[in-house]
């Protein structure tokens, strides 16, 4: 605490100040030989230049959170519109055994996503021969039932990592998304594979609200090809 004349202390002149708004009405003069120093190279400025300055900074910092809210925004509805040509190109698909395949190629067209794959199991014997009905092994399919949420982060040796290859490139990181009936606790019966060469795409913080959507809609749109 700084100690001032005959121990009075700068609380007690900032709690005066704070208690007497007349003051300054009554000592006009005074805020004229105010100086205080500037924080642009450290001159003095009169208070009411201080003020003035302060009063800029706060405008920039509102100006830059506008732009970011718009830019935010911009984000959104981009993504809302992919999210769109996504699920309508998967409802036009024409038949159930050219579903899996425009799911797959559509997530990467419009979400320019490299690597994505696609497994189910428990499909109508008229599709087991199709790529994304292949068999995947009991241990895969635990793991995928075991899924509370979509999974992201780096490929450590995951199963369904094998289905993404590219031209040979590996997956660096990767998202796994299962693929339920009904609710979210429903019967597992899929699992979406999403890959990416870049290790930092598919980030073990990152947000999985949108994933788990997209997995609601592949869910509702791959629930076709099962055995009755």
């Amino acid at each position: 605490m700084n100690t001032g004349v005959q121990g009075i202390t700068e609380e007690d002149i900032a709690a005066y100040l704070a208690n007497t708004p007349g003051f300054f009405e009554r000592q006009a003069e005074l805020l004229a030989t105010i100086q205080l120093a500037s924080p642009h190279g450290g001159r003095a400025v009169s208070l009411q230049e201080r003020q003035m300055e302060m009063l800029r900074e706060r405008i920039k910092g509102l100006e830059r959170r506008i732009i970011e809210m718009i830019r935010a925004g911009h984000d959104n509805e981009a993504l809302v519109n992919k999210m769109h040509r996504w699920t309508r190109a998967v409802m036009l698909a024409r038949s159930t055994i050219m579903l899996g395949q425009v799911l797959i190629e559509e997530l990467k067209h419009e979400f320019m996503i490299p690597m994505v794959a696609l497994r189910l199991w428990g499909v109508a014997p008229s599709h087991t021969g199709l790529p994304w009905a292949q068999p995947v092994s009991d241990d895969l399919k635990t793991f995928a039932a075991s899924l509370a949420a979509p999974y992201c982060g780096l490929n450590s040796g995951f199963e369904a990592a094998h289905w993404l290859a590219a031209d040979g490139t590996p997956a660096q990181s990767i998202a796994l998304i299962p693929l339920r009936l009904g609710a979210a606790s429903g019967e597992c019966f899929g699992l979406l594979v999403l890959g990416s060469p870049d290790a930092l795409r598919f980030q073990s913080d990152m947000g999985t609200e949108f994933l788990q959507q997209v997995g609601e809609l592949a869910s509702a749109a791959m629930a076709r090809a099962l055995a009755d």
